[in-house]
């Protein structure tokens, strides 16, 4: 079984799925419309009577996918309207946490900010050895959602969390298993490979004995929570920076291609 969307393939074999992100003019951007495709696609495998595991993966092999595209970052808007317009991405990363089976990351290429976040929502990663990882938001002007913040504490903990969103770097190779960002890096003519022998050898286990695995996992991890008072105020610093003067700053910077000059408000 196949589909295929503007800007979502979807491939089915046996008991594996291949969700290839079909925008490489942005290289492989999250958009609106992507996330909400690929939330409706997530949202009907997991129905099945069996559902899949999944392979998520870039179009080409230049991305993964490089982030939520810039041009759509809400920049200068109310912080209500700013919190509303990156809902969608952030309802589709926790779609992928939820999937009821284990879901790998295939990451042929770039993945940063939300698109580096997207891959570790996954359950497992294989970057091929010319694959980027990092998350620019302090170099754009922008505080991280609280939830994606937990998230990378819970994949890669606190210490390497702290380096990868204070320095913005960008990470490869072996820097890519030292931080914790990927189980395995493979070179590039290697991975689709890899990749599909790993989704095919959990494939092959007891379907219930993966979604219950998954499941505890999962509920596991909800231990990392905040009260409400602190939720409110970690919203707050993200719509903040959002309708701040620093984030368009960035944005211009970025299309420009020249360092931006940011001035704290």
């Amino acid at each position: 079984m196949s589909s295929t969307n503007r800007c979502l393939w979807v491939e089915c074999r046996e008991r594996v799925c291949t969700l290839t992100i079909n925008r490489p003019e942005t290289k492989n951007a999250l958009s609106l419309e992507l996330a909400d495709a690929m939330t409706r696609t997530l949202g009907e495998l997991s129905r099945r009577p069996d559902p899949p595991v999944l392979i998520v993966r870039g179009a080409g092999d230049a991305a993964f996918c490089s982030g939520f595209d810039i041009r759509s970052l809400p920049a200068g808007a109310s912080p209500a309207a700013g919190l509303e317009r990156i809902g969608p991405v952030e309802a589709l990363f926790q779609h992928v946490v939820d999937y009821p089976m284990p879901v790998v990351a295939m990451i042929n290429g770039a993945a940063f900010g939300a698109g580096c976040e997207l891959a570790i929502c996954c359950d497992l990663r294989i970057a091929a050895d010319h694959a980027g990882m990092g998350m620019p938001p302090a170099r754009l002007g922008l505080v991280y959602p609280w939830t994606g913040l937990r998230r990378f504490v819970q994949a890669i903990g606190l210490t390497s969390s702290k380096e990868m969103f204070f320095t913005a770097r960008t990470y490869r190779g072996s820097e890519l298993k030292r931080i914790g960002l990927v189980n395995e890096v493979v070179p590039r003519h290697d991975l689709q490979a890899v990749t599909s022998r790993l989704a095919d050898e959990i494939a092959a286990h007891a379907p219930l004995a993966l979604k219950g695995i998954k499941r505890v996992l999962n509920l596991l991890q909800q231990s990392t929570t905040l009260q409400p008072e602190a939720e409110h105020e970690a919203r707050a610093r993200v719509a903040e920076t959002l309708a701040s003067e620093d984030l368009q700053e960035g944005q211009r910077a970025f299309i420009e291609k020249r360092p931006p000059r940011f001035k704290g408000k």
